[in-house]
């Protein structure tokens, strides 16, 4: 097992540097770069982008007296070329692409992600800010789905083709093919005061007066605020945690075992939780990590967006929209290793929790 550690930690190093790569590379053909984003602000053409650049107001007073000359930069017919060169050393871009890959890499090695371009503030502290929203949602959506699926995918894999399975899976299927992001504008039309009932707030994890209120007081106002959003995220992770869990279950009743364990007269209670469990939540558990990382990342990203909720994947999508490329690089770098490392533990929580698992005889 420690050879195959080793060489799966190993194998993330090229997987980082590819995926960081691409993503460099593609970054350097996208249009509306920083530097235009800040030449549309001083020719008076920003979109409405929240971009702040320190010392903006002494190079616009540059550009008075400006040349008239080709540049590369869309917008930039008319601005001082001096102007341009300084926007560019500000940004990093008086350097050559491989050489910014390469030292933007060094340092993310060593976990120093710069300053954001545009909010005056380390990217680490930014991250760390918005972290307790995400970790919020992810983990009441993972606890919750599981919760509730689990004993519903058993429950569904005993009863396999009765009445109260053919509803619950129909129920299922809808709920996994409504999209998330979705059902959580409906949550708002419904409930938040958009066409019928104003019952939820709309915005942020805590009310204006949180700091008043009474312990008890706090947390009825958290999860009331919470209570629109994560309804939103549970709906897809609540059907693929039940229809994988009754899966499994249904697999694991068919095998000889199972049959050998009901013959010998033990009650079905037994056989379910003291002979089947075990097997048949070998895929489920060993998800789990995989499903928080799932919750965390990728389906908060509209919710958020959505519930006006400042959280990472909030953070993320104003930094694109900004292009504000060291929180856009830094997040891409952060939810990649962690899912390559959640993926690691996954393999790990397999052979702990079935033995009979053994890596080192395949190859990575």
């Amino acid at each position: 097992m420690t050879a195959y550690i080793l060489r799966r930690l190993l194998l993330m190093i090229p997987t980082m540097i590819g995926i960081m790569g691409i993503s460099f590379i593609v970054i350097q053909f996208a249009p509306g770069g920083p530097v235009e984003q800040v030449i549309a602000q001083l020719s008076g053409q920003a979109d409405g982008a929240d971009a702040r650049l320190s010392g903006g107001g002494d190079m616009l007073g540059q550009s008075a007296g400006v040349e008239e000359g080709g540049s590369r930069y869309r917008g930039a017919q008319g601005l001082d070329p001096e102007l341009i060169a300084k926007l560019e050393k500000q940004f990093g871009f008086d350097k050559p692409p491989l050489e910014r890959f390469l030292e933007m890499m060094w340092n993310y090695i060593r976990f120093d992600f710069g300053e954001s371009f545009f909010r005056n503030t380390s990217v680490i502290d930014l991250i760390i800010e918005k972290l307790p929203v995400s970790i919020s949602l992810g983990l009441w959506v993972l606890l919750i789905s599981y919760a509730i699926s689990i004993p519903l995918g058993i429950r569904k894999a005993v009863s396999d083709g009765s009445r109260f399975d053919v509803w619950t899976s129909g129920v299922i299927v809808v709920g996994y093919a409504v999209p998330g992001f979705l059902f959580g504008i409906l949550l708002i039309v419904l409930f938040a005061g958009g066409s019928f009932f104003d019952w939820f707030p709309l915005r942020g994890l805590t009310s204006d007066n949180f700091d008043q209120l009474s312990w008890w007081q706090k947390i009825l106002d958290y999860f009331w605020h919470l209570a629109l959003p994560l309804t939103a995220l549970l709906l897809s992770a609540f059907a693929t945690t039940t229809l994988l869990t009754k899966n499994s279950f249904i697999d694991e009743i068919k095998k000889q075992y199972v049959v050998t364990a009901c013959a010998k007269g033990l009650a079905e209670r037994q056989v379910l939780y003291g002979h089947v469990f075990r097997n048949a939540m070998l895929i489920v558990i060993a998800g789990l990590p995989g499903a928080f990382i799932s919750a965390f990342f990728t389906g908060s990203l509209l919710i958020e967006n959505i519930f006006s909720l400042d959280g990472l994947g909030r953070l993320g999508y104003l930094a694109i929209v900004n292009r504000d490329y060291p929180i856009v690089f830094a997040t891409l770098y952060i939810f990649s290793l962690m899912g390559l490392v959640i993926g690691l533990i996954s393999d790990l929580i397999y052979t702990w929790i079935d033995p009979r698992i053994d890596f080192d005889r395949r190859d990575v």
